[in-house]
């Protein structure tokens, strides 16, 4: 069986050699025997240092108990998911594993994962084991190439069941780098295996993952450690929320190296929901061609310290921005009342607009500010 997840083989690491790292190990153990040695303790003392740690262990048990409830959590949402797929190439199966969390899409329960775990495996070929050992087949299965999502539907029956329990959704704008995070999943097949560690970075976007590239990216990136098997699974804040779907791990050696990247709730909320609604998703469409070279000179020939925005190199005729009034030349710094941070982070915004919206756009023109009003349109194959 092959455990799912991505490599990010195109970014680069590098590593501390090692005897400069123990020489100073071997240093400071040196110079803790020559105190040790210099000042025993009295029996006194002793006891003092043990009522002290009575105390500090007391703190820190106070928070591993915040972390053990949201693993208790946890325990009931997240789901081993085993799917057998044909091998264009070869015409045989391979037997791949991945992750997945049952949330409640649409008044359902179902279950969200990454569409690279269920790519290329038929519902009845697809096994979902909870975690008192059943196991379950999708009714149906909705995917979304360009953000990696797949959502599992579950038979009307289980989805009633009160024992299959769905996790809450939480709003990942609110996270912050340094916010502590758990990560759930089956690395290597060991299901409900749970892991620590904080927001690295958030807003990662433009990474080459695997074999192609997603669309529609805005990662978090974590150092609570990931491995192939935990694609599709849930990362949680310390409220016990989903706060992101765990997709890919930046590597050199296949394993773990801390540096992980989740899809964020709030770019999975709409899409799930869509796929459940709607059976695809429904994407906006404003109409203009960006440049992605825009940096530092352009930015100062236009006012702007930094290259803060997106460039519009051309409009499209007759589209949404068309109609607009938004011209070529135009830095579009906010879109529905959000700062823009570049070209990608606009693509986003647009993506995640429901069709039909009249929003609010602001565009540095002449350096002025000019504030224009947009309806987006649907968004078809090949724009």
């Amino acid at each position: 069986m092959r455990f799912v997840g991505f490599d990010l083989t195109r970014l680069a690491a590098r590593f501390l050699p090692v005897r400069p790292a123990s020489a100073a190990i071997a240093l400071v153990l040196a110079a803790f025997a020559a105190s040790a040695n210099a000042q025993d303790l009295t029996p006194a003392e002793r006891t003092r240092i043990y009522d002290d740690l009575e105390r500090d262990a007391k703190e820190i048990d106070r928070f591993a108990g915040v972390l053990k409830k949201v693993a208790l959590l946890a325990k009931e949402t997240v789901v081993h998911i085993e799917a057998d797929k044909d091998v264009e190439s070869s015409g045989r199966h391979v037997e791949e594993a991945g992750s997945g969390v049952v949330v409640e899409i649409a008044g359902r329960n179902c279950v969200v994962t990454n569409r690279h775990v269920v790519r290329g495996a038929a519902p009845q070929r697809i096994k979902i084991r909870l975690a008192d050992g059943r196991e379950l087949q999708p009714k149906q299965v909705w995917t979304d190439e360009d953000t990696d999502l797949a959502v599992l539907a579950l038979d009307r029956k289980d989805d009633r069941d009160d024992n299959i329990v769905a996790a809450r959704l939480g709003d990942s704008d609110r996270l912050d780098i340094g916010d502590m995070v758990l990560a759930v999943g089956s690395p290597f097949g060991l299901s409900h295996s749970v892991t620590f560690g904080i927001i690295s970075a958030r807003n990662r976007r433009n990474l080459a993952l695997g074999d192609s590239g997603l669309k529609y990216q805005d990662f978090l990136q974590t150092d609570a450690s990931i491995n192939p098997g935990n694609s599709g699974g849930p990362l949680l804040n310390l409220r016990g929320e989903v706060v992101g779907i765990n997709t890919a791990i930046a590597t050199e050696s296949g394993k773990n190296e801390g540096i992980g990247f989740a899809i964020p709730a709030n770019m999975v909320a709409p899409v799930v929901r869509q796929l459940v609604e709607k059976g695809r998703v429904q994407r906006a469409f404003l109409g203009v061609n960006l440049d992605a070279r825009f940096g530092v000179a352009a930015a100062q020939r236009l006012g702007l310290n930094r290259p803060l925005g997106a460039l519009v190199k051309e409009i499209i005729p007759r589209s949404p921005a068309d109609a607009a009034k938004i011209a070529a030349g135009d830095v579009i710094v906010r879109f529905n009342e959000t700062r823009v941070d570049d070209d990608t982070h606009l693509v986003n915004l647009v993506a995640l607009t429901p069709v039909g919206s009249e929003v609010p756009v602001v565009v540095l023109r002449d350096r002025k500010e000019v504030r224009l009003t947009v309806k987006v349109g649907e968004k078809i194959s090949g724009q």
